[in-house]
């Protein structure tokens, strides 16, 4: 039996030197699928030491058994699907891969994205060349994606799932979505003349970021903020609009640092124990709940960005004072 020889080489050719592929590998993985679907079509052989030889100059193929021809008469039909269907699934795996490869040097970075598919767990989104998964662990918990949604996305991660097949992860929650869209946003960070020390987030909520420049007369927290917000509020718009971002200027005195990263609560006083990274900080009553933060969002961010666990001391403010005059009476 022979496979329709123009058709055959014409694929082959196609597979081994425009897609990279070497015929061998392509005529093995041939040989074990028509052996598979000759099984199908005849059971009763399942059991049996069969092989499945071709040509991969003329394509003929033939099943063999004992070194003679078992070949059944019209099984040319069934070989010929079998090994277009082969070449076609070893076309679309090299072409996966040489688009993940692509991707490979853009690991790290902030690209676009388009909705084009959403399951009510995971997103998928068309980023040009090759389409990208953005699972529910990545996602923004307050955001609904829905098809044709333009979103900015940190690509995490290029991982084979488990079928082998290389999968592009990206993110709306890694914290480093926020430093790439400050770079991008902020001259200073770019050229490095600002330098982003820390980042602590609460995706869809609040962040912060601590930011420092070595440089005199560079105000990095001024720099990110820019011009009457716009480069603070370009990021927050770029995450959904609803995430408020304190922007903290980084201090190597701890105490300070503390206090900076409770912003916007007035502190009253640190004391560290630097052996158990604790701190205590106490503030007035009515600076607690802003200290504190709702849901003890505030002061979760600034124990990640410091390194620290935060203990809140409140104080009762002191009462005041009434002085008496005494008057004599003349």
């Amino acid at each position: 039996m022979t496979i329709i020889k123009t058709e055959f080489a014409l694929a082959l050719n196609q597979v081994a030197t425009e897609r990279g592929i070497s015929p061998d590998d392509v005529i093995a993985s041939i040989e074990a699928a028509v052996i598979a679907a000759y099984k199908r079509e005849y059971p009763e052989s399942v059991d049996e030491e069969i092989a499945a030889k071709i040509n991969k100059d003329s394509g003929e193929t033939k099943i063999v058994k004992d070194g003679k021809d078992i070949t059944p008469p019209g099984f040319g039909r069934i070989a010929a699907q079998t090994a277009k269907q082969v070449i076609l699934q070893k076309i679309r795996e090299v072409e996966k891969k040489t688009v993940a490869s692509h991707y490979k040097s853009q690991v790290g970075t902030i690209i676009k994205g388009r909705v084009i598919r959403y399951d009510g767990y995971n997103a998928y989104l068309d980023i040009g060349r090759a389409e990208a998964l953005l699972p529910r662990e990545e996602q923004i918990r307050s955001e609904q994606y829905q098809v044709n949604d333009s979103l900015i996305i940190y690509l995490k991660e290029i991982a084979d799932d488990k079928f082998g097949n290389p999968r592009i992860i990206v993110s709306r929650s890694d914290s480093r979505l926020i430093e790439e869209l400050f770079k991008r946003e902020v001259p200073e960070i770019a050229n490095n003349t600002v330098e982003i020390k820390k980042v602590a987030r609460a995706p869809g909520e609040r962040a912060k970021i601590a930011v420092f420049s070595s440089q005199g007369g560079v105000d990095p927290v001024g720099a990110c903020v820019g011009q009457k917000g716009v480069r603070v509020q370009t990021v927050t718009d770029e995450l959904g609009g609803t995430e408020k971002i304190d922007i903290i200027q980084w201090n190597q005195d701890e105490k300070l640092f503390l206090m900076a990263a409770l912003s916007p609560a007035k502190i009253q006083a640190v004391e560290i124990d630097q052996a158990a990274k604790r701190a205590k900080v106490t503030v007035d009553e009515k600076e607690a709940p802003l200290a504190i933060g709702k849901g003890g969002i505030n002061v979760n961010l600034a124990s990640q960005l410091t390194e620290f666990e935060i203990d809140i001391i409140q104080t009762k403010p002191q009462e005041e004072k009434i002085t008496i005059e005494n008057k004599s009476v003349n």
